[in-house]
């Protein structure tokens, strides 16, 4: 028993240590460092979390991959969520209403946040209620800049993203580190929600921190093919633009995933030289 005991308080203990250092990185997720997992970021004594220093060619979407779910997303981000909240998800992984009105009401005094938590969880109704009591809520954002439309975006709510944007939303909006909501919607596959942002007036081409377009995310993804697709399709994409680490969309799509065809499909289209009239 004795040693149960010392072996589940060492792994309370790096098991925190481990968070702690992730929450470090993802503050900024165009400034990581390239790590293989949690633990080598723990026994790196290289590493200081007080004072980091990355190098300059580090591959930021590598790390998309590895800690992924650690890139802060509003509060989907794991080290965001509390214990309580996990201790009441079921084993489906999925809550019951009664759940999410007893959020609600434990939120109905703090309105930026119940808009922030409505909009990821797409509670339409509760979203359409608060613009009616306060418009000015569709600007509200949390402490990463994620606004509500970039939660809706990122979770793929396409009616709770819509109502936002008839509110006055900004389809361009950026995080703390330049992520519009287009980049949110094409990094997890929401093809939809990105069909319709494009609609909206989002930037094709814009680049985070770190130089990656909506393309460079959605490329990273092995499951984006209609994202890609959707992507590729519009006139005025620029596939050229690289990353701080000098990557193209094209080079990620390659060592990524399945869907690098798209890529020269795409490139084989654009080379066909249109038909002109000739004029006198």
């Amino acid at each position: 028993m004795l040693g149960q005991s010392i072996s589940f308080t060492l792994t309370m203990i790096y098991s925190k240590a481990a968070l702690v250092l992730e929450k470090k990185f993802s503050k900024t997720c165009d400034n990581y460092p390239t790590f293989a997992s949690r633990e080598n970021a723990v026994a790196d004594k290289s590493i200081s979390p007080e004072g980091m220093e990355f190098p300059e060619d580090f591959n930021q979407l590598e790390l998309l991959d590895t800690h992924g779910p650690l890139i802060p997303r509003g509060s989907s981000s794991l080290w965001t969520g509390s214990e309580e909240d996990e201790e009441e998800e079921d084993e489906g992984g999925e809550r019951p209403e009664e759940w999410f009105l007893h959020k609600e009401t434990s939120l109905k005094d703090k309105p930026q946040e119940l808009m922030l938590w409505a909009a990821e969880n797409n509670r339409l109704s509760t979203v359409s209620r608060l613009l009616a009591t306060d418009v000015t809520l569709v600007h509200c954002s949390d402490e990463d800049g994620y606004s509500p439309l970039h939660r809706a975006a990122y979770e793929g709510h396409v009616d709770v993203a819509s109502a936002l944007l008839q509110a006055g939303a900004k389809v361009n909006a950026r995080t703390a580190d330049c992520w519009t909501p287009l980049h949110s919607a094409c990094r997890w596959s929401r093809v939809s929600v990105a069909s319709l942002l494009l609609h909206h007036g989002a930037l094709l081409n814009a680049q985070t921190n770190g130089g990656l377009t909506p393309l460079h995310l959605a490329a990273s993804n092995p499951d984006s093919a209609h994202t890609l697709e959707l992507l590729l399709s519009q006139r005025h994409l620029n596939a050229s633009l690289r990353s701080s680490s000098g990557e193209t969309a094209s080079q990620v799509a390659h060592r990524s995933g399945p869907h690098h065809y798209l890529f020269e499909m795409a490139d084989e289209c654009n080379s066909v030289i249109p038909f002109q009239t000739s004029t006198i």
